[in-house]
């Protein structure tokens, strides 16, 4: 017997509903961030990348690369093992400290990613909890749902952003029974910024404990770059802060910090942190030198938000219909998976602009849409050539342009 056929009917009903997706091929230039080279069907070609997560380009800062190299040639390469296996090596250790601190709180711990890192700390510290309910926001990244699925609590999804609702359901609670409130600080794909302190006010009324996602918060917002939870000043209200290390600060991994016990009791019973391989010294370093240069620099985030606010106003003001997300992110609505798709292949293979299409699962249908994310290093030229290019994407395809108001009106 065969089984093939089961997975080739699985990708064929991704490629009827337009939700196929392909990967650019795509080298980055050290140095040149965010030119790249794509290495298309045809060879490779020079394109610009308009939708990377890597925020700063601190990918590629001499100090983060620096770091790296340097650990490797004296250290090796990999970690050798589990943290319990001689993998807690001395980097990895100075990382959680650093971590700890960026956040004033007693600990952190490290995992290999983010998702991992909210799939395993979210679902142990829920399941150390007997009878614990999860208060969940609607638009929470899968990274959270599953792990809250994964912890087996009762679960209650809230609207999104909508505190009445929350407060709701926790007043139908008993005051002591354990509950979790998770939420995101900047949602992923341009759909806010959640009430940090509002959320934080609920949880001391109904003796809950929170926990914020700040992924694509660290490194951006708040004195030294720690969130959004610093910059509104509620950051020792949070119990639990998870943040990754591969956005803001150009590496990989994802972390928890929290109150020394908690962080310990996760470290003690996560099984996605005990049964995987810890994070290279290389790795470690190189985030601890990003960390500490974002502490101390806010030139890049400066720059940053001066970017993304002339995007945003060129984009507009050529009439592309930009969502408006009060983030870094620019969402530019297309509304259609098979358009979506269409508008980023002729961006791409036209205009050499590299921007992913983000369809549904990842967002509603009838949301679909192109996440733009500008960095401190792309020009004004480079806007402008984006402007261009999407008002000529968007002719060709029959979107609508956001008619422009008469100085009149």
């Amino acid at each position: 017997m065969t089984y093939d056929h089961y997975f080739a009917d699985a990708l064929a009903r991704l490629r009827q509903e337009r939700r196929y997706r392909v990967f650019a091929d795509l080298e980055r230039i050290a140095g040149r961030f965010p030119h790249a080279t794509w290495h298309s069907p045809e060879g490779p070609r020079p394109v610009v990348i308009w939708c990377s997560n890597d925020y700063l380009g601190m990918g590629q800062h001499p100090k983060v690369i620096g770091a790296m190299v340097e650990t490797a040639t004296r250290m090796g390469t990999g970690a050798g093992g589990t943290r319990n296996i001689s993998g807690t090596n001395h980097p990895l250790v100075e990382l959680e400290r650093e971590l700890a601190d960026l956040h004033g709180k007693e600990a952190a711990l490290v995992f290999t990613s983010g998702y991992v890192s909210n799939e395993t700390g979210i679902a142990t510290i829920a399941q150390l909890m007997p009878n614990c309910v999860i208060f969940s926001d609607a638009f929470n990244h899968n990274s959270m749902i599953e792990g809250v699925r994964r912890s087996g609590a009762e679960k209650k999804i809230f609207r999104h952003n909508d505190l009445a609702h929350l407060e709701a359901m926790l007043a139908a609670e008993p005051l002591d029974r354990p509950k979790l409130i998770v939420v995101e600080s900047v949602y992923s794909m341009g759909d806010g910024v959640a009430p940090i302190a509002r959320i934080c006010d609920l949880a001391e009324r109904y003796h809950a404990m929170t926990y914020v996602d700040e992924v694509h918060a660290v490194g951006m917002y708040g004195p030294a770059g720690a969130g959004v939870c610093a910059r509104e000043g509620a950051m020792h209200r949070v119990d639990v802060i998870e943040g990754t290390l591969a956005k803001a600060f150009g590496c990989l991994g994802g972390y928890i910090a929290a109150s020394a016990n908690l962080i310990d009791a996760v470290r003690s019973y996560a099984h996605g942190f005990i049964f995987t391989t810890a994070l290279p010294p290389a790795v470690c370093a190189a985030v601890t030198a990003a960390i500490r240069h974002l502490r101390t620099s806010q030139w890049e985030r400066d720059r940053h938000q001066e970017r993304v606010a002339r995007t945003k106003a060129v984009l507009e003001g050529a009439g592309i219909p930009v969502m408006q997300s009060g983030t870094h992110i620019v969402p530019v609505i297309v509304g259609e998976s098979e358009k979506c798709k269409a508008a980023t292949d002729l961006l791409l293979e036209e205009h050499g602009i590299y921007i992913q299409p983000i369809n549904y699962p990842t967002v509603p249908r009838g949301t679909e849409r192109l996440r733009i994310t500008p960095s401190p290093y792309h020009e004004d030229a480079l806007i402008d050539a984006l402007a261009e290019a999407l008002v000529d994407v968007w002719g060709r395809l029959g979107l609508s342009l956001k008619r422009r108001p008469l100085a009149a009106e």
